[in-house]
């Protein structure tokens, strides 16, 4: 029944109206190929929304009020909950973004919407900047710099035979080889700025190299220039950081309580921080007037 009520919702989307330049609806990356059954974890109402905002294209209006008008069997109070309940699933996320461009800086809204379930901290790496592996599944562990450093230089004193180093050598390098890995630096370069103009004979391969490591590595990149944003409930609009939203929605529309720290000083410092006041006037009170 979810695949009739689907295929008949689909059959809008070409007409479907887009919103101004610059808002809209934004695909998130990296997601798994599209499938029959993509939606088929989430309740049929839900289901059938989400797969209708999966083919729109980029730009398409999926405010409340739109997607209402458009999706005959749904009206604006069934739409709100959908779109609440495919944030908490992990498939859309409202943001104001500031922007920069030919108007100057402003706020832009955006709604960013992905086929692939993502958990709160894909969002928020995201939403940040960056632009992580899949959701769905763990991604492959990457390989330490170290590692990476000590089997770049067993390399290298193969290619090279004048900078053969041991073993044990390789992983006294280890280190200082991966630095240039943290440095965002390739193997190739690595090896370029350390084999380069090699005089004959090297008389100790491991001091030298050594040196050319450390007097050769690169600067540390700057941070990547990023606009601010604030993401919003999905519910309420309220705003709000990715930590405060779980989900994507706010504690009170999560119908919440509001718990309040303690932040209360401890009976015996109170009366301590007391004490010591009293003291101090009465000293101030004995001092004599100039």
């Amino acid at each position: 029944m979810a695949v009739q009520q689907l295929s008949r919702a689909v059959l809008h989307a070409p007409a479907h109206p887009m919103a101004k330049p610059g808002f809209g609806k934004r695909s998130a990356p990296d997601q798994e190929p599209r499938r029959g059954r993509d939606f088929a974890h989430l309740p049929k109402r839900e289901a059938v929304i989400a797969g209708y905002i999966d083919r729109l294209p980029d730009g398409a209006d999926i405010s409340i009020k739109t997607l209402a008008r458009e999706l005959d069997d749904f009206g604006q109070c069934a739409v709100g909950t959908a779109l609440r309940r495919l944030s908490e699933a992990g498939h859309l996320r409202r943001v104001r973004r500031d922007v920069q461009d030919a108007e100057g800086a402003r706020w832009v809204y955006r709604t960013y919407f992905t086929r692939t379930a993502r958990p709160d901290a894909w969002w928020a790496a995201f939403l940040g900047g960056d632009v992580p592996q899949s959701g769905m599944a763990d991604p492959a562990p990457a390989r330490e710099p170290d590692a990476r450093g000590r089997d770049a230089l067993a390399r290298l004193a193969h290619s090279h035979p004048r900078l053969a180093l041991s073993g044990v050598e390789c992983e006294a390098l280890a280190g200082l080889a991966g630095d240039w890995f943290r440095r965002g630096a390739t193997e190739a370069q690595l090896v370029r700025a350390v084999a380069s103009m090699l005089p004959d004979p090297v008389r100790h391969p491991f001091g030298f190299v050594q040196n050319r490591l450390i007097t050769k590595l690169p600067p540390v990149p700057p941070a990547p220039a990023q606009g601010r944003y604030v993401m919003e409930c999905a519910d309420c609009h309220a705003p709000g950081m990715p930590e405060s939203l779980p989900g994507g929605v706010c504690r009170v529309c999560r119908s919440e309580p509001c718990v309040r720290r303690d932040d209360r000083l401890p009976a015996d410092v109170v009366r301590g921080k007391a004490a010591r006041l009293r003291e101090a006037l009465r000293t101030h009170k004995l001092r004599p007037a100039p």
